[in-house]
């Protein structure tokens, strides 16, 4: 029987996907799975996001399952948003994100700031939103870097096109640091206050929101000079935020 005549192209087309196919199947198992853990690792704060929105979902952070993993423990007393005094929100508001209301995720104009700072040989300023906090403390970890920062923005901007104002600020206020394995507002306001979350003082409440930024070494029920002041300040802009916090409304 005479051989199948093959075309020149067709030929080519079948030598390419044979070669295709073998060089994917060289590749080695540990980079194929190391791929494969990449692409998972990636997806995970996607498919967790929306696992988060109901109101009965609890999330811990990244920190929290450290302290897990390590046998310290933490103390974190879940609370709803409606079970804060309002006053702490806006204090943590006007003290880490005063544009909460008005961004989607990322402030534009801090973060332009930011990228021109560097770009003049500056020291940058922090441009954390709350949303890019929360999906931090969610899903990535501490320390300063740009691969980090590259991480937040994108995450941020999905979190805060997914979840409610509300919402992003009952998740942060329950899962951020205040102290040594103390985690949420509830468990920080019992600790430092010996009260529930709900009963907190305008002065209590600016100076939980200004330890924020460096809580394993501030102390708000044990201020210095530096804390009051800023303190000071944030109870003032708390008491005028307005149209700030009206997303919380």
């Amino acid at each position: 029987m005479a051989e199948p005549i093959i075309e020149p192209e067709t030929e080519r087309l079948e030598m390419g996907a044979r070669r295709g196919f073998s060089s994917r199947a060289s590749l080695p198992r540990w980079v194929r799975l190391g791929a494969l853990a990449a692409a998972l690792m990636a997806a995970l704060p996607i498919v967790l996001t929306i696992l988060y929105l109901p109101p009965f979902v609890r999330p811990i952070s990244t920190l929290m399952i450290k302290d897990l993993v390590t046998l310290q423990g933490y103390d974190r007393q879940w609370v709803p948003l409606d079970d804060i005094a309002p006053v702490l929100a806006h204090s943590v508001i006007m003290s880490e994100d005063g544009q909460f209301c008005f961004h989607r995720g990322v402030d534009l104009g801090e973060l332009k700031g930011v990228i021109n700072d560097a770009l003049d040989g500056e020291s940058t300023r922090g441009a954390s939103t709350i949303p890019m906090q929360t999906v931090k403390n969610l899903y990535l970890w501490n320390g300063r870097s740009f691969l980090r920062k590259a991480a937040e923005l994108p995450l941020a901007i999905y979190f805060d096109a997914l979840m409610s104002k509300r919402r992003i600020m009952e998740i942060y206020l329950n899962i951020a640091e205040w102290g040594p394995n103390i985690y949420g507002i509830e468990a920080a306001s019992q600790h430092y206050f010996g009260k529930p979350a709900s009963k907190l003082t305008r002065r209590q409440a600016a100076l939980l929101a200004v330890t924020l930024p460096n809580p394993l070494a501030r102390n708000p029920a044990k201020p210095g000079p530096g804390l009051k002041r800023l303190a000071s300040v944030i109870e003032r802009r708390a008491g005028k935020a307005g149209a700030y916090v009206q997303c919380l409304d």
